[in-house]
Order: structure tokens, then C-alpha cells, then sequence
């Protein structure tokens, strides 16, 4: 096959792309870039283990070739599919041909020519698909998600800030979309930072299950044609270069055939959607209207809102985020599926798990980012509607059951309802409570009190006061 002078791919490559032409999307740049990391890896060790010793301008030349790829300067020559048979073997021979072509460049040779740096012979020694693509995939997780905690603390922290900001403003909650009791707008910001924070906390924990590898076992783990010293220091050359806490799987037999741990991460990412998913429905409601909605709370304005209705601005952060959510979701079955269908010593569906494990972390860090950016940070309180609700709803009635009991509440929300009155007009005219023990009841002191006191009673065997 005919093969473009000036690139750095070779035959392996153009065959996989005549092969397979599925969806046309590039190899996300980080797994490239761990792919590079980790054949930089492989070569320093077998430098250390005497290989090239005659060479030392060819083995300097590989592994400049590696940190370049491992830097993303080498992306645009990485042109497999990401979805493609061989458990990867397919972007693995292409990084290897890349790579030989590079460091033939350095050498100032001829591209192809494989006589003196061989994409295979060397680029791959004592390397299988089967060890370097799930390591450099696990490498390129661990990097995503550690930007993707950092994202996660920066949204906790603005919904934190928006709690203090909100603490006074009382309002009504609602339960199955019905009004409930009273409760306030930094109340359940509250609720949204700790959901947050639970979800930072299990991506943390994903660095954990992500860490231990497979490299160095080669085609099935048994560490075929590979020497004992380079399986045993290969994974720490690697630690070493990427500044992670990597280890070697104790049995690189199951590490290589079992991707179980790929369903455990997609998993955490699959509940830290949800939490996208559910915290953005809510702000689409508490900021519905302006007229005819909820109006509890006003998002900033982030573009017109339609092509026909003049004047209108939509949630389109919040809705933003609910479809990068529910893709995220998606992904997390088919993630399932791909781990669930490995055969024996050998998951050939690493691919389409790479690409929608890798998707999902993308997907959910940038919807995290710009939902703090452009959404919660700006977040204003309608305290004059909030206030308006809490006067007129008959859930306020709910915070007088402590003083009036269920019976008297119940007349006095029957009331409301058939005269308009508000409960405060009601109870005031009744001279059940005066205006300023109402107010105190509906205090955001008094909402925000775990429970209420107990009266204080009279004890008939000691005469002392009990709480």
C-alpha cells in the first residue's frame, strides 16, 4: 500500500484505517499521551538492563521520541479509529510505528527505515498490546480524574459560598413538587455542596483502583519473552516519570484477562452524574418563569433563549450539564457491557471501554467547570418572591404545629385556603399568636433549628424544671 512520504505512521496504521472507518473520532490526546509515557518507560528500562549498548545515540533517540509523544507533540500522526478490533493492538502498533519514524527523524535517517529502529524489534521490546494499552488507559484515567477532583472541590466550594450568601432567605420547601415546610435557599445549597463533596470524594478514591498494572506481562500476563529484571522495574520507571503512585499487579494473570475495576470507576462517575443530572433539574425549576414559574432564584444570562419569542433567556448551562450527565450514563452500559464481554485470558473490547471511560471523566469535568463558571457563581435570591410564597402558602402552617397543634393548623390552612387570607393575617386576627411570635416562627433562626424545644414542664416529684 502506498504511504505518504512526509508522515510519521506506517503500513500497520494505514491498513487499521482502511479497516476501520467507524466513527471518526481522533484517540483522545490523553491516552496518547500515556501511551507515549509509558513506551518511554519500556525503553529506559531495557537501556538500564544493557539493551542498545552499542547504540547509544539510537537508544537517546527512542526515548526523545517517546517524551515528545508523552509531551503532545505528536498527536496529528495518530490516525486509527477508536473503535477498532485487537484489544487496541491498532493504536499500538501505530505509536510504535510514530515513534520509529521520530526517532529516525532525530537520527536524521530516512523514515521507514526499519533496519535501524524497528517499530516492533524495538520501539516494542518486550511489550504486548496486552500490558501497554490497559496501563497507558489506567495512566490516562488517573491524570483525568485528578483534574476532575480538582474541578469537583472548585463547584463544592461556589455552592458553599452560595449557602452562607443565601443563609437568611427563607423560603418553602417542596416535596413530590408540592409545598411542604419551610426550609431556606442556603439550606439546600448546603445540600447540593455536600452531594458534591461525596462525589469528590469517591473520584479521589478512584486513584486507588486505577493504580495497580499489568506492564510487564506482555500477551497474557505469564510475562512472555520478557526478562525477569525488566517485569520487575519497568512499573517503577514509570511511577518515576509520571509523578504517580503506580503498582505491579501481584497477579498480572488476572490484571490482564479481568476489567472489572473499569465498571467500579465508571460507576463513581455514573453517581457523580446523577448528581449533575439532579442538582441541575433543580436550578431549571427554582429559576423557572419569570412570569408563570417558580422565579425563586435567577440564573445569569448566558444568550438569547430563542429565535421566535423575543426577550426570552433560557437555563442553557443547567441543560448543558443534564446531557453531558445523561451521556455520561449511557457510556457507564456500555462500559458494563465491554468489561463483561472479555473471553478468557483476554477483554478485546478495551477500545470502546477507553473511549467512553475517557469521554465520561471529560465530559463530567467540563460540565462541573462551566456549571461553576457561568451557572452558580451567579446565582442570584429573589428574596421578595421567596418571601411572598412563605406569606401566602398554607405549608407555613406546618412550623405552627409546636404552638397550635394539628387541629387548630388544619382549621387555620382550610381558612386560608377558602378566604385568601394569609396565615399570618389568620392567626394574628384570631389573636392566636401577635406578630412577633409569628415572625420568630418563621425566623430563618427558627427554620433552620434541628427540631424545636421541648415546653418547659414541672416536675411532680422534684419541682424542678425539665427540658
Amino acid at each position: 500500500m502506498d504511504i505518504p512520504a512526509e508522515v510519521l505512521y506506517g503500513i500497520h496504521t494505514v491498513r487499521a484505517m482502511e479497516n476501520f472507518p467507524y466513527s471518526s473520532r481522533p484517540v483522545p490526546s490523553g491516552l496518547i499521551r500515556a501511551y507515549g509515557v509509558v513506551k518511554q518507560a519500556c525503553i529506559q528500562t531495557c537501556l538500564e538492563l544493557g539493551e542498545w549498548a552499542d547504540e547509544p545515540a539510537k537508544g537517546d533517540a527512542m526515548v526523545r521520541a517517546c517524551a515528545q509523544m508523552a509531551a503532545g507533540l505528536l498527536d496529528e500522526y495518530i490516525r486509527v479509529d477508536l473503535f477498532q478490533g485487537g484489544a487496541g493492538t491498532s493504536l499500538n502498533m501505530n505509536v510504535n510505528e510514530v515513534l520509529a519514524n521520530r526517532a529516525l527523524q532525530i537520527l536524521n535517517l530516512p523514515l521507514g527505515s526499519y533496519d535501524r529502529v524497528h517499530p516492533l524489534e524495538d520501539i516494542n521490546r518486550y511489550q504486548s498490546t496486552n500490558d501497554t494499552f490497559p496501563t497507558a488507559l489506567r495512566v490516562a484515567a488517573i491524570q483525568s480524574i485528578q483534574q476532575l477532583e480538582k474541578v469537583l472541590v472548585a463547584l463544592q466550594e461556589t455552592f458553599q459560598t452560595k449557602e452562607k450568601e443565601f443563609a437568611n432567605v427563607v423560603k418553602i420547601g417542596r416535596t413530590e413538587y408540592q409545598d411542604a415546610v419551610l426550609t431556606t435557599l442556603g439550606r439546600e445549597m448546603s445540600a447540593y455542596a455536600e452531594a458534591i463533596n461525596r462525589d469528590r470524594w469517591r473520584v479521589y478514591k478512584c486513584v486507588e483502583r486505577l493504580r495497580v498494572v499489568n506492564l510487564g506481562g506482555t500477551a497474557i500476563g505469564s510475562g512472555l519473552s520478557a526478562p525477569r529484571d525488566y517485569i520487575f522495574r519497568v512499573t517503577e520507571t514509570l511511577r518515576d516519570l509520571t509523578g504517580l503512585g503506580l503498582a505491579r499487579a501481584e497477579n498480572l494473570i488476572d490484571a490482564t484477562q479481568n476489567a472489572d475495576v473499569f465498571v467500579e470507576v465508571s460507576g463513581i462517575l455514573k453517581a457523580c452524574a446523577s448528581s449533575l443530572l439532579k442538582i441541575s433539574g433543580d436550578l431549571r425549576l427554582l429559576s423557572s418563569g419569570p412570569a408563570g414559574g417558580l422565579r425563586e432564584i435567577t440564573l445569569p444570562p448566558r444568550q438569547a433563549g430563542s429565535s421566535i419569542m423575543p426577550g426570552k433567556v433560557n437555563p442553557v448551562i443547567p441543560e448543558s450539564v443534564s446531557q453531558a450527565a445523561m451521556q455520561v450514563l449511557g457510556n457507564d452500559v456500555v462500559i458494563a457491557q465491554a468489561c463483561s464481554a472479555g473471553n478468557l485470558e483476554l477483554n478485546a473490547f478495551l477500545p470502546v471501554i477507553a473511549a467512553n471511560l475517557l469521554e465520561s471523566i471529560e465530559l463530567l469535568t467540563v460540565a462541573s467547570d462551566i456549571l461553576r463558571k457561568y451557572c452558580v457563581e451567579g446565582i442570584e435570591a429573589n428574596r421578595e418572591q421567596c418571601r411572598q410564597y412563605v406569606e401566602n402558602a398554607t405549608a407555613v402552617v406546618t412550623a405552627l404545629l409546636p404552638q397550635l397543634g394539628y387541629d387548630i393548623c388544619a382549621r387555620i390552612a382550610k381558612e386560608s385556603e377558602t378566604t385568601g387570607k394569609s396565615i399570618r393575617q389568620l392567626v394574628t386576627e384570631q389573636h392566636l399568636l401577635t406578630e412577633q411570635e409569628f415572625e420568630a416562627i418563621i425566623s430563618p433562626e427558627a427554620v433552620c433549628r434541628l427540631g424545636h424545644p421541648k415546653k418547659q414542664t414541672k416536675s411532680k416529684n422534684h419541682g424542678s424544671d425539665n427540658t
